[in-house]
């Protein structure tokens, strides 16, 4: 960040008085500008034993798989932003979420909201976002051709409280490698 979002001068890294970490402060109007997580909100879309997959067509991670999922957007619910993301990637309307999943990408300042949910039809298309949808029995899901950590462990958690037939909301600090390209990008 070079200026300041709010009267657009200069703004300096500093330790703001009583606070214990290097923030944004605008010399000028004295606005200090907190960098926080951003939440990404998701789906798994349920058809009978089979769940909803979108192969991505933007970057990051084109032509890989994963589930319907993007970042939050300001006046949201994150049910709704978990709808909002499912339409624009598949164009499928979803039904009955319940929270699933929290997951913490600590190094790369991320947290994704997962919600489990059925699909009200078993109706979608492709969009701008994805090249090909598909419904997978566990058995089928190309787990070479996951796009990220994050959906990989939510697939697998998914898949192994299925089986035990129990679906606890889990919470839980997902390690992601640095060097990975970023998660989903809206």
């Amino acid at each position: 960040m070079n200026f300041c979002s709010n009267c657009g001068n200069p703004v300096q890294l500093t330790i703001p008085e009583d606070d214990d970490r290097k923030r944004f402060c605008c010399n000028h109007c004295g606005m200090i500008h907190y960098q926080n997580p951003r939440l990404v909100v998701g789906a798994i879309p349920e058809w009978q034993d089979r769940i909803l997959l979108c192969r991505r067509d933007i970057e990051p991670q084109r032509g890989l798989w994963t589930l319907p999922a993007g970042y939050l957007e300001n006046g949201e619910s994150v049910e709704d932003g978990a709808r909002r993301e499912t339409r624009e990637e598949t164009k499928a309307e979803i039904i009955d979420l319940s929270p699933y999943f929290l997951a913490d990408l600590v190094p790369i300042n991320q947290l994704y909201l997962i919600f489990r949910c059925q699909l009200a039809r078993p109706e979608f298309a492709i969009t701008r976002e994805s090249s090909e949808l598909r419904l997978f029995r566990e058995e089928e899901i190309p787990w070479d051709e996951i796009a990220f950590q994050v959906i990989r462990v939510t697939l697998q958690k998914y898949f192994s409280d299925r089986a035990a037939g129990t679906f606890p909301f889990r919470n839980e600090v997902v390690r992601i490698a640095l060097n990975c390209p970023a998660e989903p990008a809206p």
